[in-house]
């Protein structure tokens, strides 16, 4: 079945709203898994040109949110407009809320040691009766994979929230999916490190301007290199919008 939306650059991203997106993740938990969500930005394209692995990931995919304001230009010029930026930081806490409401259980793996953890006490005081039913750190390694196999299928959650940053996280899920076997599973980045207080993430007044990703330059300057994805991507559209 088709789904609407655009295909830029080779990558499928999906005209989905937040409110479209939890629809979607309600729908698979009654349904049963494993469904996996990519939240696609600038980088995950211009990464998946050159990673083959990583693009059959993008395409496998069940849903790919447009997680980048570059996304909604790079539509735009491709006459294929999305209707809004879709963001894994504000659909985190948007699902935990769902979750409250519905009686989902959460499990969130990834980041550094003890991040995952205040991340869920944090969502947890936010919305009360939220079940975390696990956390843990570990790593995308092959090593860990076992251990975090075994300990997501004891806590049996409805949905699994992997922080392991991209692409690693996303090959991750798509390894690991059909063996866990949690019917919604989505790469959320840095999304626990902002709930955790580990990094500030822009205000709001910054990420209402499409600012964030200067924000996050100027104050994480050692991304300088992967900021250099965005001219890339900016030239790559430019040169697709040409052709067609």
């Amino acid at each position: 079945m088709s789904r609407p939306g655009a295909r830029i650059l080779g990558v499928h991203v999906d005209a989905v709203t937040f409110g479209g997106m939890l629809e979607h993740i309600e729908a698979w938990i009654a349904e049963g898994g494993p469904h996996q969500i990519c939240t696609v930005n600038p980088e995950f394209v211009m990464e998946a040109r050159r990673n083959r692995a990583f693009a059959a990931v993008l395409d496998d995919a069940d849903l790919c949110i447009p997680d980048g304001v570059g996304l909604l230009w790079a539509a735009r010029r491709l006459d294929s407009p999305l209707p809004e930026r879709v963001t894994g930081s504000d659909g985190v806490p948007l699902i935990a809320e769902r979750a409250a409401q519905r009686g989902w259980r959460l499990f969130l793996l990834g980041a550094a040691p003890g991040v995952a953890q205040r991340a869920a006490e944090v969502l947890a005081s936010r919305y009360p009766g939220l079940q975390v039913v696990g956390t843990f750190g570990g790593t995308p390694s092959d090593e860990d994979a076992p251990e975090i196999v075994s300990r997501i299928l004891s806590a049996s959650p409805d949905v699994l929230l992997v922080a392991y940053g991209a692409p690693r996280q996303d090959l991750w899920i798509a390894m690991q999916g059909p063996a866990l076997r949690v019917p919604v599973m989505m790469g959320v980045g840095g999304s626990l490190d902002f709930l955790a207080g580990v990094q500030r993430r822009a205000p709001r007044l910054v990420r209402q301007l499409n600012l964030e990703w200067l924000y996050r330059l100027v104050s994480q300057p050692w991304r300088w290199r992967r900021q250099l994805a965005l001219p890339r991507f900016v030239w790559a559209v430019l040169r697709e919008r040409a052709r067609s």
